[in-house]
Parts: C-alpha cells; structure tokens; sequence
C-alpha cells in the first residue's frame, strides 16, 4: 500500500500541471487585444489625419533658388509663373497637387538644372531650384552668341541681364548638333572658361579668347597688347601658373609692353616675342625657340623663381645665323601660319569682341 501512494503522487502532480498548462492565459490575451486595439487606432487616426490635410488648400509657397553667386536667369516670379502655368496653386488642394508633374515641368526650363518640391505641416509648398550658370559666353562665325554652363551645355542669351564671363569668340557653327571636332572644340572651351571665371585675376585680366582656324586658343589680355598662345586646354592650369611668373617677374623687369606675342602652349617653357622682332622670329622661329625659354620647375603664383633679366636675348644674334636658319627652313614654314600679325582693332579700345567687330567691317 505504501508503494502505492509513492507511485500515485508524482501521476496527480503532473496531471494537475497539465491542466495548468491548457488553462487560457487571460491577462496575456486582455494585453494582445489592448495592443490589437490600439494599432488599429492609431491607423485610423493618420489616416483620417492624413486625408484631412489633403483636403486642405496650399496655403503659400516658398521658393528658394540656389546654384549662382552673381547673376539669376531665373527669379521667384518666373517659378511661380511655371507652377501656376495649370492654374493658381494657392486655389488647389494639397492632394491635387502631383509634385512630380511639376518639378518635371520646372526641368524642362533650360535655366532650371534641378527641382525638388514638398509640403511642410503648415501646408506651404517649400520649391528648391538649382538654376544653371553660366561660365562662358561664346560668339560664332557668323556672328551669333550663347552662353555655356559648366558640363558645356549651351544657354541662351537672356534679355534680362548679360552675365560677366569669360568672352570666346571664332566658334566654328551655331548648329543644335555638333560634329565631333566641334564637340571636342567646346570642351575644351568649357575646360579654359572654368577656370577664368573660377579666377578673379584672370577674369580681371582677360579680355576674350580667339578661337584660331588650327582650333587653338588664343588670349588677348586686358592690360598689355600682346597676344598670349595657350594652344589647347590640355594642362591649362600649369599654363596659367608659368603665365602668372612671367607676369610677375619678368614684365616687371623689362615692361608690360615689351613683348608682341607670349606662347605657353609647349610643356614646362615660355617662348616670348619681342615687340618689333616679329619678322625675325618668322623667319627663324625654329632657332629662336630654345633661347626663349623659361624654365617651369612647378611655377604657381606662391613661386619666386628669378627669372633671365632678358628671356629672349638671343634673338639678337638669330640676323648673322644663317646657316642655322637654312637647317631649319622646313619647320620655318610651318610655324609662319601660327605666327600672323592679328588684324582688327585693339581689343583696349572695342568693347565687343574682335569676331563681331571682323563681321561688321
């Protein structure tokens, strides 16, 4: 008998624990029905919250234009003409509004690069605009003008202002589609209006940039009457920094008049033309090139590299050299056409670039 009540004891203990177990859980069921609720109601809520503000009419907009520090092609009434072009906005409700439609629509205006559209909790639609801006203004041939932004894309003129950029002029065609060396063409003037108009010295000194028939640049400065070869964009930053060292140096030594032509376009050298000795660089150009060098060991504007008191002295001695000048005839008669006296007005006298001033003559 004893054994049995042993035995017996454990049986009822775990019956009863597995009546337990299938007990329902009441307060843990009461919780996740609370919980259910709740959710439920708060979904209501925003959405009833939701359709409740976009009943509501747009209650003012607020444009703000970014992308240029000196000029705006576009301003806030051109945008609001834009958003208002289906109709007044201010009358509409805010769920009848398709941001995206509209900021599609402001894209497609060539000024505006980029429109970001939004309403805020006060139900004012917030307009962020990115306008295009331009670096470069570009005549044609034939007379015809446009500006350039930073990617090379061409702008129009606007009527209400003129931007003060860096003036190209001699572009081959005014056509919508470029052939593939006029595409090139205008990179590569993107490339060097980039960097004058980034720079307020260059912008200060260059007057404009002559595009050559051989599809070269070159600058005429603003103060001093020489022609600057830059030849194409390749390393047009280190053209510049020998560029600048001349100006800083050797100008101050010998004057800013003193020389007719100064070409950067060869690799770590300036080749600079004395005024009134044209003629014998034409004729002994090839010699010529050697003595006119000033080194390039990394030049910039910090450099104070002493530069040779008289860069092209030897010159001088290239009348009595001819035998070295009979050598050199075959490449004397390739460097005559990148050697042409410039014709037209001085550009310190026009206002308005030489290829105008070309065509109205």
């Amino acid at each position: 008998m004893a054994d049995n009540k042993i035995h017996t004891k454990p049986i009822v203990e775990e019956t009863m624990n597995q009546a337990n177990q299938t007990k329902p859980n009441y307060k843990k069921i009461g919780k996740t029905i609370l919980w259910c609720m709740l959710a439920v109601a708060t979904v209501v809520l925003f959405g009833a919250a939701m359709q409740k503000k976009e009943q509501q009419l747009c209650a003012d907009i607020k444009i703000d234009i970014t992308g240029t520090e000196k000029e705006m092609f576009i301003n806030e009434n051109d945008v609001i003409d834009l958003i208002n072009a289906s109709g007044n906005i201010k009358e509409r409700k805010m769920a009848a509004v398709d941001l995206k439609v509209l900021e599609a629509a402001l894209q497609k205006n060539i000024w505006i690069k980029q429109a970001n559209l939004f309403f805020d909790n006060k139900k004012i639609l917030h307009v962020n605009i990115e306008e295009r801006e331009p670096i470069a203004r570009v005549f044609t041939e034939d007379g015809e003008s446009f500006y350039v932004d930073s990617t090379g894309l061409r702008l129009p003129l606007s009527e209400k202002l003129s931007a003060k950029v860096p003036v190209f002029t001699g572009f081959p065609t005014n056509k919508t589609i470029l052939s593939n060396p006029d595409s090139v063409l205008l990179n590569e003037l993107t490339e060097i209006g980039k960097y004058i108009y980034a720079d307020s010295f260059w912008m200060a000194q260059v007057s404009q940039i002559n595009i050559t028939p051989q599809a070269t640049f070159e600058l005429i400065p603003l103060i001093g009457n020489q022609v600057i070869v830059l030849g194409n964009a390749d390393n047009i930053e280190d053209k510049f920094n020998r560029l600048y060292t001349f100006y800083k140096q050797a100008w101050l030594q010998n004057g800013i008049n003193t020389y007719s032509k100064i070409n950067v376009q060869y690799n770590n050298q300036i080749v600079a033309v004395k005024r009134g000795k044209e003629n014998i660089v034409a004729d002994s150009s090839a010699a010529a090139i050697q003595p006119n060098i000033i080194s390039n060991n990394k030049l910039n504007k910090q450099d104070s590299l002493q530069l040779p008191t008289k860069p092209i002295q030897a010159v001088n001695k290239i009348k009595n050299n001819t035998e070295q000048n009979k050598q050199s005839k075959v490449a004397l008669s390739n460097s005559r056409k990148l050697l042409k006296p410039i014709k037209g007005k001085s550009a310190l006298i026009e206002s308005q670039p030489k290829a105008v001033l070309n065509k109205r003559n």
